[in-house]
């Protein structure tokens, strides 16, 4: 472990739970590359301490940033102060930034993060048809960065139907000439299939959506890194379809991450 001293930066990532994190190994990884003297370690805050958690941090002289995951992405936005104006439209951020004065910039980059995830694997996304299930933080950026990225439909399903509609809206206000429809727990008839929901990270979580539909020539997706293989990915993989994990979603934000947190290789 590299020695950590009075200059080393300091960053975490916000979770609850914790233990499923992969962000920490990675940017330290990134940060033994680029010969920054930086370390960041996982912060566990539940949603009812954000707001105190936040505000102690804020206040830390040697904090460079935070990353923000579930189930915080959506409750860190009103926290913050400055946000990118897509940020704002998508509604989330999975990463804040600690100026010089104190205040805290907001940035979403999960869905970039996706899309750069898949194409990395040999999936293109433009002119496939995609069906996503999920209206969350993670959700939300995805479905921006999908049609921004040439998807030429996207079917949004979430348990709560309501959800789905204000962020079909909030994508027609930015992509006005989009195919967007609502759609239910059948992801048949999509190019590409993603589950944008924290179901699976859990054992014994239920499936979030019907796999019995899931058919061979269908690429099916997860967010979710920890476990590896999602019940999800299982029961796509018994029916044929190609799989495409979690992991290259961080592996290509952290790039990203590290871009908008001001890391610089040393020299």
């Amino acid at each position: 472990m590299k020695e950590i001293t009075g200059e080393t930066k300091l960053f975490g990532i916000l979770a609850d739970p914790i233990h499923h994190v992969k962000t920490p190994q990675r940017m330290n990884e990134y940060f033994a590359r680029a010969g920054y003297d930086g370390v960041l370690v996982p912060f566990h805050a539940r949603s009812d301490n954000l707001a105190p958690v936040l505000n102690g941090l804020k206040r830390l002289e040697n904090l460079g940033g935070i990353i923000v995951t579930v189930p915080h992405k959506t409750a860190i936005l009103a926290l913050c102060d400055d946000a990118s104006d897509l940020t704002r439209k998508i509604g989330a951020a999975n990463v804040v930034r600690r100026e010089p004065d104190g205040r805290l910039t907001a940035h979403m980059l999960d869905g970039e993060g996706f899309v750069r995830g898949l194409r990395s694997c040999g999936h293109e996304v433009k002119g496939k048809t995609a069906y996503m299930v999920g209206a969350g933080g993670a959700a939300n950026a995805i479905a921006f960065a999908l049609l921004r990225y040439g998807v030429s439909c996207l079917t949004i399903a979430n348990r709560t139907v309501a959800k789905a509609e204000d962020l079909k809206s909030r994508v027609l206000d930015l992509y006005p000439q989009a195919c967007i429809n609502i759609g239910t727990s059948d992801p048949s008839g999509h190019d590409i299939v993603i589950n944008a929901t924290s179901l699976g990270l859990k054992e014994g979580d239920a499936l979030p959506l019907d796999a019995s539909k899931l058919r061979t020539g269908q690429v099916v997706c997860e967010v979710i890194m920890q476990p590896v293989e999602t019940a999800m990915l299982q029961a796509a993989r018994e029916r044929g379809c190609a799989v495409h994990y979690g992991a290259p979603m961080l592996a290509c934000q952290i790039e990203l991450m590290a871009e908008f947190l001001g890391v610089t290789a040393a020299g």
